[in-house]
């Protein structure tokens, strides 16, 4: 037998027991779309906290206001 013949007959049987099995994993898709999900939901809540942060340091007042005495803001004395 050559050995032509015998890798031919190799690769058929190969190909025949392919055929037979038939689970052969999970699509790529469904985990393409779960990653995605997944990434969605982690940039939902870095723009959650995010702009929590930012109103969060925005309500600091500023350094040296002092105390409000009431007064006029314009600085006239009344």
């Amino acid at each position: 037998m050559s050995i032509i013949n015998y890798l031919h007959i190799a690769l058929r049987v190969r190909l025949a027991e392919l055929r037979r099995t038939g689970d052969r994993g999970d699509s790529p898709v469904p985990t393409a779309v779960i990653i995605f999900g997944l990434v969605a939901a982690a940039l939902a809540v870095t723009v959650a906290v995010s702009r929590s942060v930012t109103d969060w340091m925005d309500a600091i007042p500023e350094p040296g206001g002092g105390a409000d005495t009431g007064g006029d803001p314009g600085g006239v004395p009344q």
